[in-house]
């Protein structure tokens, strides 16, 4: 989202966008509101694949895994989006970006999610 709408970190994503990875729960997030802007969705995808970015699918073991977190993060107000990501990164081993204000300020509850 940040990179769709030269937000504050799109200078970071973009770069990363080579190896990126999202889900395709947060994929739909990003379709969303993107509409919601007013953004052309004609050809994103696959413009964004071609910089890089894979979209993984939500499979069940992915939905399992993001129930499984609810309990875990339940004091830091996660969403499902946000559940599904941790979810992908876990899986993945890898580490998950993020501009969203409310991430931060888990972290700085000291969540070990982000």
């Amino acid at each position: 989202m940040a990179l769709l709408h030269e937000e504050p970190g799109a200078d970071i994503v973009e770069p990363l966008l080579e190896e990126a990875v999202i889900s395709s729960v947060n994929w739909s997030e990003v379709i969303q509101k993107s509409l919601a802007c007013g953004v052309e969705l004609e050809g994103l995808r696959e413009d964004l694949e071609a910089l890089g970015l894979a979209i993984a699918p939500f499979a069940v073991e992915d939905a399992e895994a993001s129930a499984l977190l609810h309990g875990e993060t339940a004091g830091f107000g996660l969403s499902l989006a946000d559940r599904a990501c941790l979810a992908l990164f876990r899986k993945l081993r890898l580490p998950a970006l993020t501009t969203d204000q409310a991430w931060a300020n888990r972290r700085s509850r000291r969540s070990p999610y982000v």
